[in-house]
């Protein structure tokens, strides 16, 4: 399976997991609700772009979407978020963290292989 096509899976399956807790509950707390339901959206986009735009840009959204949705699960677990305070314990929140981590990782190798501007290619 392809780089592109695994980022798209890592991205698709934190979505995945946001929509369901958007479904479970979460749609009816303030901030949050709509953040889960955009994460959900946004992680859909993101992974048909990788899927069908070979850019560096799809790439660099993964990168971007799996650390600011990691981050702001680790920021609700140790200082809070927006009134809501997590902890790590559940399969969604591994299955979530394991997939952003993912898409971290995948993302970024696809910025180091794919981008034009360390190759000298012309995007």
């Amino acid at each position: 399976m392809g780089t592109r096509v695994l980022a798209a899976v890592a991205v698709l399956v934190s979505a995945g997991v946001h929509l369901y807790l958007w479904d479970d509950g979460y749609k009816d707390v303030d901030t949050i609700g709509p953040a889960f339901l955009l994460n959900a959206i946004g992680g859909a986009v993101i992974a048909v772009l990788l899927i069908a735009w070979a850019h560096w840009l799809p790439a660099f959204l993964a990168l971007g979407f799996g650390a600011s949705t990691l981050g702001g699960f680790i920021l609700s677990t140790t200082v809070g978020l927006f009134g809501l305070k997590e902890s790590w314990e559940g399969w969604y929140v591994w299955t979530a963290a394991g997939s952003e981590v993912a898409a971290i990782l995948l993302g970024g190798l696809l910025l180091m292989r794919d981008n034009p501007l360390r190759s000298g290619r012309q995007a």
